[in-house]
């Protein structure tokens, strides 16, 4: 054989070859090269958008947080200051419950010295018709003795 046809055989042979390899093995390759790396960009992109979610929802939270903290001092406050105000109404009433006792017991005193006052005006009426009947050796008259305290009652 001859090597120029040989040569030329083997260029044919090569020729078909590369031409099979177009036509019938290249595409699919390709295809498969050109959807992986569709799937790797469709990935990447996936990737980011989660990435992107992930921090937007990361400042909610914060934010959320943020306002719950700020909503648990108000919260905090407005219990100290009800009871503070609880507190201080507590203290009207019991400085009015005290008021009310001090002058019921004042009141209750001033009947007990009138009272002892009365008492008191009695003996010295009895005393002093005792003392004067001592004195007279006699003894007085009731309806007399009824008066003569009765004036000296006043007279006290």
């Amino acid at each position: 054989m001859n090597i120029n046809a040989t040569l030329f055989l083997q260029a044919v042979v090569f020729a078909i070859l590369v031409w099979f390899t177009m036509k019938f093995v290249w595409p699919p390759i390709t295809k498969a090269l050109d959807e992986r790396a569709q799937k790797i960009a469709d990935g990447l992109a996936a990737a980011d958008k989660a990435r992107s979610e992930l921090s937007a929802a990361n400042q909610r939270i914060e934010a959320e947080l943020a306002q719950a903290r700020a909503e648990s001092a108000a919260r905090l406050a407005e219990a100290e200051r009800m009871a503070q105000r609880v507190i201080e109404e507590a203290k009207a009433r019991a400085n009015e419950e005290a008021a009310k006792i001090v002058a019921a017991a004042q009141a209750e005193a001033e009947q007990q010295a009138v009272k002892a006052r009365e008492a008191l005006r009695e003996q010295v009426a009895i005393l002093a018709v005792k003392g004067a009947e001592q004195i007279l050796r006699k003894e007085v008259n009731p309806a007399v003795h009824a008066e003569l305290l009765h004036r000296l009652k006043s007279e006290l």
